[in-house]
């Protein structure tokens, strides 16, 4: 938010923060501040209005230039890796890109801060990116933040960091018990083995025996002979600190094996190991696991989740002042209003401009009838949702060890497959003609019967240039999903699928985030563990060199698994362990050894923020979201029953003009199935209901569900308002064909007809007896 505008922070704000800043940025604040407002940069005699004009013109054009810039600089990051020195074209290019858009930044930096002052970090940033100035040398490292720029830009994204901005208390709350908690055991583990991780090994790295080396004093004896040298488990309790980076290894299960085994083996200080002679020290891992690992942890995903349902109350504090039934007709009346009548597919008719001789047009109509009429019928989705499944049932059946004669029938009964579902496939065409395109589940349908012929007829270019054909029939198989719409008993599976469909824009959203989260790492990650040993977790493919090999890692470490492999060669700092000296070609960049306190700090911070807090935030969603879904399935009239009710209104109001017939009402209302079903004799019940009626003794369909709805549900007077909310929605997104003017309603005219039937046997007694 700018100064004074959108609810933003005032000039007042930079006094009150006066006293937190360092001697010399107070001293700039209070210069800016003179100049803080806009209208002061500008000579005395021009206008407010003129001044008000330019600086909006600045804030338009900063934010377009600062928006346009950073889409086009944040992917050019991702190419300075370990190869960029023998790119040298690239190399180049990367160079001169960083100087333009560093300019740029810092041109755009200038602006805003005629309007106000930039925060410390975007001011580091910018500066981040100066070239050639040894003194700010180890700031460049902090380009890697840029990208931060983008929670600007995503709307979606910037929903997801406002709820964790929102969780930061709580979140702080966990990790102080989890310090607090951990410090105990952490303590603990320097009292028990401190000191004592330390083995003699060889070059290779094999414990030699206690019997032969018992100790560090006789290893360093044999040293001379540089055959053995002594070394510590990397990851241990020689301190409170190593002691806290040791119990996040065994609390997320990683490399935590091995610290047990150190720690069960070990003697005293100094003193080589020996197989299993603590094992008592077993039970403070056990201990701790349960403890530090089952219940701290998962705090976390409960805190994230209270925190979803505290904020969600806090934007819908509607629901919190709304009674049972009162959310029953608010949730029924969501529903309601996202409906509207289709126009069902019409039956094949003979065309009148058609030349065809009239006997084959009458056949052909036969024959387009027959098969609108089948593939109308639920026996012939049901056939083919049975032969979808007998295909997974084949495929199943493969096997890597079949013999050529298995193969050859499996092929011919795939081939079989294919055929069927190819006929399926037309004959929806013929039945539907251009009507089939206009359903979601016949494209799929088409393109998966296309797909399976090519991979037929290609089969051999397929497989060699791009996927195997298998994949087609994989695909085959997602049809199956349709099943669950022609089961009634699958409600609770359609629960699970819509709690999930729910929650995709939520999930796309966190997606993003961790993506950007990733991206920030990755680039890091390069800059600092590029030339690392390949040792452990770090190989050809997992390593910080490239961007992709970045992101596979911190991908890898994202679902903490393995993360202790790619930590062990960083936390390498002796000459036995790495070479601080070898040169890599192409660069003037020496030695393979780590850096172990960037490493630990890279690796907690992301594995807190990605592992701890945003796939726990995944969790959060769908678990909120299918709450929401089993309620929604719990209440009286769920979303099967306002689909129901429109696909029975299709027979009845076939051109979809959103009205029946009055004498159609009773028809209607038992056609039906429950609980809106009104069995007959209904039209007692119908009149009582004293829907609206327009003329030519139409009634609208709103009016209708509305009257059913509040039969279901009860009487509720304070949703009358709620209804005329909807309604008003309703008729703005479906305009009607017909004027909807009012002009009676069902009650009124039973009370009409009564009335007349009265006056005229009232007037035939008159008559009688003149």
């Amino acid at each position: 938010l700018r100064p004074g505008h959108d609810g933003g922070p005032g000039p007042g704000v930079v006094e009150d923060q006066e006293d937190l800043l360092p001697d010399r940025r107070t001293q700039l604040v209070r210069v800016l501040h003179h100049f803080h407002d806009p209208a002061q940069l500008w000579s005395a005699g021009q206008t407010h209005t003129h001044t008000h004009t330019h600086t909006h013109m600045i804030q338009s054009s900063s934010e377009h230039l600062d928006g346009w810039f950073s889409r086009f600089y944040r992917p050019l990051q991702a190419f300075e890796d370990i190869y960029i020195e023998q790119r040298k074209v690239v190399k180049v290019v990367l160079e001169y890109a960083d100087k333009i858009f560093t300019y740029i930044f810092i041109l755009e930096m200038l602006l805003k801060w005629l309007l106000r002052l930039q925060e410390v970090l975007h001011q580091l940033l910018v500066l981040a990116g100066l070239p050639h100035r040894r003194s700010i040398k180890s700031l460049r490292t902090l380009r890697a933040l840029r990208p931060l720029r983008a929670l600007s830009r995503f709307e979606g994204m910037r929903v997801v960091v406002n709820a964790l901005i929102g969780a930061i208390p709580s979140i702080m709350n966990v990790l102080l018990v989890c310090l607090i908690f951990w410090l105990i055991f952490s303590i603990m583990g320097v009292n028990l083995f401190a000191g004592k991780f330390g083995r003699c090994v060889n070059r290779r790295g094999h414990i030699y025996d206690a019997a032969f080396i018992n100790n560090r004093s006789e290893c360093e004896a044999y040293n001379d002979t540089s055959l053995f040298y002594w070394t510590k488990v990397k990851v241990n309790f020689d301190n409170v600190g190593a002691g806290y980076l040791a119990l996040l290894q065994v609390a997320t299960f990683k490399g935590w094996t091995d610290i047990m085994y150190a720690a069960v083996d070990s003697r005293a200080v100094e003193e080589q190991p020996v197989k299993e002679i603590n094992l008592y020290m077993y039970l403070y891992f056990v201990i701790f696991i349960i403890f530090g690992s089952f219940f701290t942890l998962n705090l976390f995903i409960g805190v994230i989740i209270d925190n979803f349902n505290q904020q969600k109350r806090k934007i819908r504090g509607q629901d919190i002042f709304m009674t049972e039934e009162q959310k029953k007709y608010y949730n029924a009346m969501k529903k309601l209003g996202s409906k509207k009548p289709q126009k069902p597919i019409p039956r094949p008719l003979v065309a009148a401009h058609n030349t065809l001789p009239l006997p084959l047009l009458l056949q052909r109509n036969r024959l387009q009838g027959f098969f609108f009429d089948l593939t109308g019928k639920q026996a012939f989705d049901i056939i083919i949702m049975v032969l979808i499944i007998l295909n997974m049932i084949t495929m199943m059946v493969e096997t890597d060890e079949q013999s050529p004669q298995m193969e050859r029938v499996l092929n011919n009964i795939n081939l079989a497959f294919i055929i069927i579902f190819t006929t399926e496939c037309l004959i929806k065409i013929v039945a539907l003609r251009y009507y089939f395109f206009t359903v979601g589940w016949n494209i799929f349908d088409f393109v998966v019967v296309i797909l399976s012929i090519v991979g037929i007829v290609l089969a051999d270019i397929i497989e060699k240039y791009f996927v195997s054909p298998t994949l087609f029939r994989v695909i085959r198989l997602a049809r199956i999903g349709r099943i669950l719409r022609l089961i009634r008993g699958a409600k609770g599976i359609r629960t699970l699928l819509f709690a999930l469909m729910m929650s995709l824009p939520a999930l796309f959203n966190i997606g993003l985030l961790l993506f950007l989260v990733m991206f920030i790492y990755a680039i890091f990650g390069m800059a600092n563990f590029a030339y690392v040993k390949r040792q452990a977790g770090i190989d050809d493919m997992f390593n910080f060199e490239t961007f992709g090999n970045s992101m596979i890692c911190l991908f890898q470490i994202t679902t903490s698994a393995g993360w202790d492999g790619l930590l062990s060669p960083i936390l390498n700092k002796s000459p036995e362990e790495c070479n601080p000296n070898i040169p890599h070609t192409g660069t003037t960049v020496r030695g393979n050894c780590g850096n172990p306190s960037v490493g630990i700090t890279f690796f907690v911070t992301y594995i807190i923020i990605s592992f701890l807090i945003v796939v726990n935030m995944y969790i959060a969603i769908i678990l909120e979201n299918f709450s929401v879904a089993t309620e929604e399935s719990t209440e009286p009239l769920s979303e099967d029953d306002f689909e129901m009710f429109y696909e029975v209104w299709e027979k009845f109001d076939p051109e979809a003009t959103q009205f029946i017939e009055y004498a159609k009402l009773s028809d209607f209302a038992d056609s039906l199935s429950e609980p809106l079903r009104i069995a007959k004799p209904n039209k007692i019940k119908l009149i009582s209901m004293d829907l609206p009626m327009v003329s030519g003794d139409k009634i609208h369909c709103l009016d209708i569900l509305f009257a059913f709805t509040k039969r279901v549900l009860g009487e509720s007077g304070e949703m009358d308002a709620l209804k005329q909310q909807m309604e008003e929605k309703f008729m703005m997104a479906n305009p009607s064909k017909i004027s909807y003017e009012p002009i009676t309603t069902t009650l009124r005219r039973k009370q009409e007809e009564v009335s007349a039937s009265v006056i005229q046997r009232c007037y035939r007694r008159h008559l009688v007896r003149r």
